[in-house]
């Protein structure tokens, strides 16, 4: 099932539910990307959520907290965790606040 919005598109296969980052993840749409993934959470309780940031052009400090704040409310809900695809600027960012040492990162 493949669920859109502007900036993410949820998909849900087997338990996993990825959420396709795309643009810029910035103070201007973070938010509608964060309801839209945790509302599909609260509905489908995957086992698994991925957010795929192999589209994400720009991130600012609003792209962070809305990547930690869903590891924190996946871990909530004892759903497993991780990030794919992040681009070199996203994986910089992720890497200075040593995101990487808790969240499971798949380049």
């Amino acid at each position: 099932m493949l669920l859109k919005e502007k900036n993410v598109n949820v998909v849900v296969n087997d338990e996993v539910m990825t959420a396709y980052i795309g643009g810029e993840i910035d103070h201007h749409n973070a938010s509608s990307v964060r309801r839209k993934i945790d509302s599909e959470l609260e509905i489908r309780r995957p086992r698994e959520l991925v957010l795929d940031l192999a589209g994400v052009n720009f991130m600012d400090s609003s792209g962070l907290g809305l990547i930690l704040g869903r590891y924190t409310k996946a871990a909530d809900l004892g759903i497993s965790f991780r990030v794919e695809h992040p681009t070199p600027a996203t994986l910089k960012i992720l890497d200075l606040v040593g995101g990487d040492r808790m969240i499971t990162i798949i380049k």
